[in-house]
């Protein structure tokens, strides 16, 4: 008897349909019963038989002694994980005859079974929801623990189970058409505001003014940026609290970044969706498959993971040199792409770099209450670890120097994060102004959407940064004497507009360009 049951699989960050489709032939001993998996499977499904057939056994069903043949359609895609178990099981029992329910071409399952019958979570049971959403599934069923991830999803009804029992209760209850089990509803704006909490604020922060500046013109145009200044100085606490300040994520943003920790399978189960901008800070001996993704069937790497969020790189030239490398198509393009002899895949990789760094070796170059002891050859060296391409395409450099004691020692608190966000949130709010208008070209030219100054294209410079003549011959004086390339030209006009834009102003003036300017620490000459 045949019966077909329907589930997904994950590739990158969609999801595809698998049909599980469940054979039995003949009928012989229980010593000499087979148990196939077809279908490109991995070691972990083809391990399902033996959960499976605990699973149902310990549930109270019965397994019958047949051939059983289980197809996951179509063959020519790579099954992988134990997300499987729940559809194969459910095939089994539909085929024995254990169902009253005949059909479940609008049922999506999922779920890795325990031997006890009881259902654990898998990863990337978001974007399977999404799919079932455009293929017109009606019905999910998954483990509870993945629920409220699933439920986000509008137009699909999310059942959480947490046996095979009980899965077998529900499909039967759609079969006579009487009350089942309700599912589950989250509305998503309730999640996205329940979650709007810093427990780090800039208060905190004493003195650093300049430091704190840079990050709020960095916060409101998107900015890539670096932080240069001994050890101690404040660096890494500064970088903590710069989520506290970012604008919050809009729903369809925060869809697609819990789609890749779903995939991933960092997404906490108790949230169900990311609801803040992501920080993610790996340590510098991470390698570059893990800072970029990979694996046979491509994974997201942690660029991917700070998707529409901030990827931290402290102590930058501590990371091989290879690993930062590879850093240079996201920042341009905001994708990363990922190829191996099965498949190429592609990932979304927008996000906000944000480094720090010492000055030299020892950390104490240019700093006034302790000497350096390293040669100029020495800070060279170390300087030269981060290429000039990368360092290129991070538009703020600035100088975070050691705080005094009169700073340390202050009574007042510094600035809340909450002004501070509100100016960002100003200048957020005239950029979408600004780039709104070209919404119906960017889909016609298929370019990007451009949602902030960092984002903007050479055309969009052209057009969005114009500058009065003194402001040109000061930007043209600043190239020759530095020698800056064109595309530190094209960061500096991108931040001079977002310095334009938290003072609300029409026109970029030559005050906004002077300051962009100061913002290329390391292109001027004592750090040569």
């Amino acid at each position: 008897m045949l019966f077909k049951s329907r589930s997904a699989a994950v590739y990158g960050i969609d999801a595809h349909p698998i049909d599980v489709e469940v054979d039995f032939s003949g009928v012989m001993s229980m010593k000499d019963a087979t148990f196939s998996t077809v279908g490109l499977p991995d070691a972990a499904v083809r391990e399902s038989r033996d959960r499976v057939r605990a699973a149902i056994k310990n549930s109270g069903f019965d397994l019958p002694p047949t051939r059983i043949t289980i197809n996951l359609a179509p063959a020519d895609l790579k099954k992988e994980g134990s997300g499987f178990d729940l559809p194969i099981a459910i095939g089994i029992l539909g085929a024995y005859g254990s169902l009253q329910i005949k059909e479940l071409s609008d049922f999506l399952l999922v779920g890795e079974l325990g031997l006890e019958g009881n259902l654990r979570a898998v990863p990337g049971v978001l974007p399977m929801a999404v799919m079932a959403r455009e293929l017109g599934i009606r019905n999910v069923i998954l483990p509870e623990a993945n629920a409220r991830e699933a439920a986000v999803v509008d137009g699909v009804d999310v059942y959480p189970v947490r046996t095979l029992a009980e899965v077998r209760e529900l499909l039967n209850s759609f079969a006579f058409g009487g009350q089942h089990a309700k599912p589950l509803k989250i509305k998503p704006a309730e999640v996205l505001d329940e979650l709007q909490h810093f427990p780090l604020d800039f208060k905190d922060v004493r003195g650093q003014h300049t430091a704190k500046r840079a990050m709020e013109v960095a916060a409101a145009g998107g900015h890539n940026l670096l932080m240069i200044g001994p050890p101690g100085s404040g660096k890494t606490m500064l970088a903590k609290r710069l989520p506290s300040i970012l604008a919050p994520l809009t729903f369809n943003e925060a869809l697609e970044t819990t789609k890749i920790h779903s995939v991933a399978g960092v997404l906490e189960p108790s949230e169900g969706l990311v609801a803040h901008r992501p920080f993610r800070s790996p340590h510098h001996t991470i390698s570059d498959a893990g800072l970029i993704g990979g694996g046979m069937v491509p994974r997201p790497g942690e660029v991917s993971l700070a998707h529409n969020g901030l990827l931290f790189l402290d102590e930058l030239p501590e990371f091989p040199r290879n690993v930062l490398e590879v850093l240079r198509q996201p920042l341009e393009d905001g994708t990363v792409t990922i190829s191996r002899a099965a498949m190429s895949l592609s990932f979304p990789a927008r996000f906000m770099l944000l480094a720090a760094m010492n000055p030299c070796p020892c950390g104490f170059f240019n700093d006034k209450s302790r000497d350096c002891t390293c040669t100029p050859p020495m800070i060279q060296r170390y300087v030269s670890k981060v290429s000039g391409p990368l360092l290129d395409r991070i538009d703020i450099h600035i100088e975070v120097p050691a705080v005094q004691y009169k700073e340390l020692r202050q009574g007042s608190e510094g600035e809340t994060s909450a002004r501070i966000r509100d100016r960002v949130l100003a200048a957020r709010e005239r950029q979408a102004a600004r780039f709104g208008k070209l919404g119906d070209q960017q889909t016609t030219k298929r370019h990007r959407p451009v949602y902030n100054n960092a984002q903007m294209s050479s055309q969009q410079i052209r057009v969005f940064c114009e500058l009065s003549s003194d402001a040109e011959r000061l930007l043209e004086r600043a190239m020759q004497q530095q020698g800056l390339s064109a595309r530190a030209h094209d960061r500096i006009l991108k931040t001079a507009r977002t310095i334009a834009d938290l003072e609300a102003a029409q026109d970029i003036a030559v005050k906004h360009i002077a300051e962009a300017i100061q913002y290329r620490t390391l292109d001027r000459s004592h750090w040569a």
